[in-house]
């Protein structure tokens, strides 16, 4: 028997290799580790262009480095957008298959509230039968 797949299996394997990446750049560049190293990096150029005294090759205010910062953001931005994007259609599936599993289980509970309607008809039917015969009983 084949086990039934879960929306977030099947959104795993409908994503490109190209989206897996995105996925992977965003994830580095929205964490801790990634903002500490490139602190460090910072730091590093600023301090080795300051204390250079043969070799400046970014001389104070930085300019290269700026244009750095300014061609990874450029670079950063789009890529977080399209991960933001597959974001949004995995919460979307969520929310599909919330809602289907809403469905389905109201569908069960209603099926649930009939069964037991009908089986509460019956025992009141039964009930009547018995006192209709103890009734009759009585009479003769």
């Amino acid at each position: 028997m084949e086990e039934k797949q879960t929306w977030h299996q099947v959104h795993e394997e409908e994503l490109s290799f190209g989206d897996r990446l995105s996925d992977a750049v965003a994830n580095g560049m929205g964490s801790w580790g990634f903002i500490i190293v490139q602190t460090i990096l910072v730091l590093l150029w600023m301090g080795l262009n300051f204390v250079g005294f043969v070799n400046h090759w970014d001389p104070y205010p930085f300019i290269l480095l700026n244009l750095v910062f300014s061609t990874q953001a450029a670079y950063a931005a789009p890529i977080i957008m399209m991960a933001q994007n597959r974001q949004s259609d995995r919460d979307r599936l969520q929310a599909q298959a919330d809602y289907q599993t809403n469905i389905d289980a109201k569908l069960e509970i209603e099926a649930l509230a009939i069964q037991l309607n009908n089986m509460e008809v019956e025992k009141l039917d039964k009930i009547i039968a018995m006192l209709n015969e103890l009734k009759i009983n009585q009479v003769k």
